[in-house]
């Protein structure tokens, strides 16, 4: 269950840059903050705490130096899957103890949800 994780839950805004970076390796913080929605100087900000805990990497490009490239790290590869094996855990226990047909639903919904969180990121 999430309550055994073990680790403290970052911030939503860390753990939305950790997705979006694991997601697209190499990506930008300029990028990053158009895709968040968020000022370019926050996202650094965001950057430099995550590279500090170990969670992110920067790579220097090699055509322009005031670029960076991010990548998540193993750790936080290994941290990522391990809350959303946590939050499927809440999830399932979630759905056992609602009405059998409202699971049912939920259930059928998830490709339709799935296809919208596509259009969306």
């Amino acid at each position: 269950m999430a309550r055994d994780f073990p680790h403290p839950k970052p911030p939503e805004n860390q753990l939305a840059l950790l997705r979006l970076v694991g997601g697209r390796e190499g990506i930008t913080v300029r990028e990053a903050a158009d895709v968040l929605l968020m000022q370019p100087t926050n996202v650094s900000t965001l950057v430099s705490q995550l590279v500090e805990a170990g969670l992110l990497t920067r790579a220097q490009d090699d055509q322009d130096r005031r670029v960076a490239h991010l990548h998540v790290t193993d750790e936080a590869r290994a941290r990522i899957e391990g809350a959303d094996a946590a939050m499927g855990d809440v999830l399932a226990e979630g759905l056992r103890r609602v009405d059998p047909a409202q699971a049912d639903a939920v259930l059928r919904a998830l490709p339709a949800l799935a296809a919208l969180l596509d259009a969306l990121g």
